[in-house]
């Protein structure tokens, strides 16, 4: 059976471990370097990304991720874990992955009491409409020449893919919605 880690460093990692098991793989919180190395995919939570990018430096894991990212273990981010993704991210030097070819600005969307659930269309996905979740949410400012947009809300991209990397602006997780995890195991499988 798939292994899929979700970063357990903060945010919303019990919804995801939920989602994940849903779609029919194992969930496994990975706070160290031996649980990142025993998965074949990683999840990176929504929380706050300047926190999560720091400690991701404290313990020791951003390295290992990029490494394995580049040995083309698949990762899902949304919300925080896009913005740590991103390649840049407007106005700020944090921590960061730096692997998806893409630019970000942090809560674009405005504050918590801005936030909202929409609607979406996201073909590759099905043809059932998708419930997005938007909290403090990034705007993808610049898409890269090898990134592909699957999804569009108001005009602006907010769910992506490169290779085996996914991002979301929104949380999939707290919408009950598995087929965002779903298309992060077809991506294991595809490897």
């Amino acid at each position: 059976m798939c292994r899929v880690g979700v970063l357990a460093l903060q945010g919303d990692v019990p919804e995801h471990i939920r989602a994940v098991e849903l779609a029919g793989a194992r969930a496994v919180p990975v706070r160290n370097r031996s649980s990142l190395d025993d998965v074949d995919a990683l999840i990176i939570p929504g929380g706050e990304s300047t926190t999560i990018g720091k400690l991701l430096v404290r313990y020791s894991l951003l390295e290992p991720i990029r490494e394995r990212a580049v040995g083309g273990m698949p990762i899902l981010g949304t919300c925080t874990g896009l913005i740590l993704l991103a390649r840049d991210i407007e106005g700020s030097d944090q921590p960061r992955l730096g692997l998806l070819d893409v630019a970000v600005r942090r809560n674009a969307y405005g504050r918590q009491l801005d936030s909202f659930e929409t609607d979406i269309t996201a073909p590759l996905l099905g043809p059932e409409p998708l419930r997005a979740v938007f909290i403090r949410a990034p705007l993808l400012t610049r898409i890269g020449p090898e990134v592909q947009v699957l999804a569009e809300a108001e005009g602006q991209p907010i769910l992506v893919r490169q290779g085996g990397l996914i991002g979301a602006t929104f949380h999939p997780e707290l919408a009950g919605e598995v087929r965002v995890h779903s298309l992060l195991l077809d991506q294991v499988g595809n490897r």
